[in-house]
């Protein structure tokens, strides 16, 4: 398949994008945007979504939102410089970079987060949404995680506990601690896909985004994202939404509730076996669920060409 890669100017930032165009396009199929997790874990992860290029000859955009990965990383902004509606409006300055007139966005964790702060907007190009294994307000994100947390073993529980209070959290007991709970939330995939190390290495080179918007870890969350939510918003999504999870998501059911019971236009899917990195434990089962979406809500259009 076709890759390119380039990078965008935003701002007096860069968006690095990297654009996979089959071997042979479908006519009617339009682009896939992929936005990744984190706040800050790049695209590394979720790059085997690009398959879907040749799966369904549909070109595959993927980037790295600034502050992670290729863009444009700013160590020392302040706190209030990283929001959600920084990302709004990269994203829509990415879609106009590359011509994109009418458009499918898929988001995982974060990225569904985002995919629905840019789909209350409305925005003229939007075909559809999937929102995988993201919840819609961190509230319930931290009630459902400290309930996955209570089933831990005993000393797992008592080690968390006991490191949070103490402010030991780099201590290796307590990291030890939450790999057990990545293990059965997160990735359920042993060994750990390259994909995934390679972007959780990069958030650890610079774990600003990370830090700054979510917090320490998964289930500890401090960040500037604490209080977001966007429950009382979705109502306003008239894009065609799937919402995606795993039967073992971190993401539980009550989290991305509201998508579904608010969305006028919705449908759910829950993999059996999966967690979070549903797309990485079952790459090809998910990819033909998103495929099948994305086929009945294309429009008549020609084929893409990046501008």
């Amino acid at each position: 398949m076709p890759v390119e890669t380039r990078t965008v100017p935003f701002r007096d930032l860069e968006t690095w994008v990297q654009v996979t165009t089959p071997e042979q396009p479908r006519a009617g199929a339009l682009p896939l945007v992929v936005l990744h997790g984190g706040p800050g874990m790049a695209h590394d992860y979720v790059k085997n979504i690009a398959a879907l290029a040749e799966e369904t000859g549909r070109t595959v955009v993927h980037y790295d939102q600034v502050g992670c990965g290729r863009s444009t990383h700013r160590p020392d902004a302040a706190a209030d410089f990283w929001t959600p509606a920084l990302f709004v409006e990269e994203f829509a300055n990415l879609v106009a970079a590359l011509g994109l007139e009418r458009y499918h966005v898929l988001g995982q964790s974060w990225g569904g987060m985002l995919g629905a702060e840019i789909a209350i907007t409305r925005p003229e190009g939007l075909a559809s949404l999937a929102i995988c294994n993201s919840p819609a307000s961190m509230r319930l994100w931290v009630e459902g995680a400290n309930a996955l947390r209570a089933e831990l073993p005993p000393e797992v529980r008592d080690a968390l506990d006991r490191h949070e209070a103490a402010g030991t959290i780099d201590d290796p007991e307590y990291v030890a601690a939450t790999q057990v709970f990545y293990d059965r939330h997160v990735c359920r995939v042993q060994p750990t896909p390259q994909d995934f190390l390679d972007t959780v290495a990069q958030m650890e080179a610079d774990p600003t985004v990370y830090h700054t918007m979510n917090g320490v870890n998964e289930f500890f969350v401090t960040g500037t994202l604490e209080d977001w939510s966007v429950v009382e918003e979705v109502a306003g999504i008239t894009a065609p939404t799937l919402v995606i999870a795993g039967e073992l998501d971190e993401a539980t059911p009550e989290t991305w509730a509201p998508f579904v019971e608010r969305i006028p236009d919705v449908r759910s899917r829950v993999f059996a076996g999966a967690s979070h990195c549903t797309h990485l434990e079952q790459p090809e089962a998910f990819r033909a669920v998103v495929a099948a979406f994305l086929a009945e809500h294309d429009a008549d259009a020609a084929t893409f060409q990046p501008s």
